[in-house]
């Protein structure tokens, strides 16, 4: 399978010019080609009128071109100030290191992208967003003349959203050409000015910004048709299952939460990054238990001391970040989907089935799009979209009551997002109990029957589909204090 079989591209000094494309259409493998991960077969590239051959990384790297990834290439156990010498490091190895000047250095990138964490912070301490922040100081630290940038605002909230635009604004000012690539429409209309959309590997067509409609991208990325409105759901949640009092946990900051979730129901949690959606999430999971407080499932009080409780409970739950908590990158799709509920593939004697565990995968395949030659392929060799799919197959292979998805699509593109939504409506009208975090405004609100916003590790307010608004959820996330509700 050729994953690009025929790309033209250019780029102008000073321009954002975006790249749209389906997961798969080859948009990933462009950008490896651009900073010379991976060679190409044939073509050629072209960099200020000069032909130029970079055989690796560091050598695109030093012609000028740096690559913002959407999940961040950075090195856990280092500091933040370590992770940026690293990459921008070009000396003799015998050179001596002044780690109070890169120290300083790495400070001074992070006060002009407005991050608030400090530069001996280790990468393992900070939240997805952060790291994201981190990948941005490399890339300005490498004065790159060609930046790609790649999903940068998939992790960021409002505040570090708006950052980015502005240095965004700021590189192209001082004449740096910019690859960005998202999924959000609202980004290429407030970045670009052109946008080159690709589909199965091959450039399908380049327009102005300025001349095209959402209407218009997506229909180009996906060669057909599609309905992009949300599902209409004409059913009534029914009785409660789980129900939250009071809940606690210093350690994750969940302060005081009481909320239920009904069969058969969508409840959003929203809320800004840092007021406490996941760790509550982790906490009804078992990742880090409650403290105090009471959980009841369908009447009757439990307890989630670990995962594997919550599980047997009819509990499951899809993380935010795929690669490190939602797959095994070095496994295939079957044995993904599989991880979670081994017996079901088993024998009595304990011996995994494997083609009863092939059959199953092949049968989230098609039931979740899985674009992949078959289910023995490896997830690293996916796209984003795909893996967040078999993230999710894999906890839907447990049969669970209640599911629970953290930010369910985030990185994936219109078709993708499209494709979920029907599912989460189809698993919601077979009764099913959805508590979905999400930091997109229109899917939270397009999606839930209700509303939860969080502030402060707190429950600040809980709202009706009938009534809820942007505006009103937004006044609610900005709270700085919560009330249980």
């Amino acid at each position: 399978m050729r994953a690009l079989k025929g790309v033209s591209f250019d780029l102008v000094r000073g321009e954002v010019h975006a790249l749209a494309g389906e997961n798969g259409a080859g948009k990933s493998t462009l950008i490896k080609v651009l900073t010379a991960a991976i060679q190409p077969d044939e073509g050629e590239l072209w960099l200020d009128g000069q032909r130029i051959h970079p055989r690796d990384p560091f050598q695109a790297r030093a012609a000028g071109i740096a690559a913002i990834y959407q999940q961040p290439a950075l090195f856990p156990h280092l500091t933040v100030a370590e992770n940026i010498a690293l990459a921008g490091d070009s000396g003799s190895p015998w050179h001596r290191i002044s780690w109070a000047q890169r120290t300083a250095h790495a400070s001074a990138l992070l006060q002009r992208i407005g991050a608030n964490f400090s530069p001996s912070a280790l990468v393992s301490d900070l939240t997805p967003a952060e790291q994201q922040l981190v990948e941005l100081a490399k890339a300005l630290d490498a004065n790159a003349r060609v930046l790609i940038m790649d999903e940068p605002t998939a992790a960021l909230g409002e505040q570090d959203t708006q950052n980015l635009y502005r240095i965004v604004d700021d590189l192209k000012s001082k004449g740096v050409a910019i690859v960005y690539i998202t999924h959000r429409f609202e980004e290429l209309m407030r970045l670009a000015s052109r946008v080159t959309v690709l589909r199965d590997g091959n450039s399908i067509d380049t327009r102005r910004m300025d001349s095209v409609t959402q209407h218009d991208l997506i229909r180009l990325m996906v060669g057909r048709e599609i309905d992009t409105v949300f599902p209409v759901r004409d059913t009534v949640p029914g009785e409660v299952m789980l129900e939250l009092r009071h809940l606690r946990c210093a350690r994750a900051g969940v302060k005081d939460v009481s909320l239920t979730l009904r069969r058969g129901e969508v409840l959003g949690l929203s809320g800004l990054i840092g007021s406490g959606r996941t760790q509550m999430a982790e906490t009804i999971f078992g990742l880090t238990p409650a403290e105090s407080g009471e959980m009841l499932l369908n009447g009757k009080i439990v307890s989630t001391p670990n995962p594997q409780a919550a599980r047997s409970l009819g509990i499951a739950y899809v993380p935010e970040d795929r690669r490190r908590h939602g797959v095994v990158m070095a496994l295939p799709i079957d044995q993904n989907i599989s991880l979670a509920a081994l017996h079901r593939v088993s024998s009595a004697a304990g011996m995994i089935d494997l083609k009863r565990e092939r059959a199953a995968a092949q049968g989230f395949q098609t039931s979740l799009s899985i674009k992949a030659p078959s289910v023995e392929t490896v997830v690293q060799n996916l796209s984003g979209g795909n893996q967040q799919k078999v993230a999710l197959a894999r906890w839907l292979f447990t049969e669970p009551r209640i599911l629970i998805l953290d930010e369910p699509t985030q990185g994936i593109d219109v078709g993708a997002k499209a494709e979920i939504y029907r599912l989460i409506a189809d698993l919601a009208g077979q009764g099913m109990a959805i508590l979905m975090i999400s930091s997109e405004l229109p899917e939270v609100l397009g999606l839930s029957d209700r509303i939860a916003v969080m502030a402060g590790g707190r429950i600040a307010g809980i709202l009706d589909r009938s009534e809820a608004t942007a505006h009103g959820v937004m006044e609610l996330a900005c709270r700085t204090t919560g009330a249980a509700a």
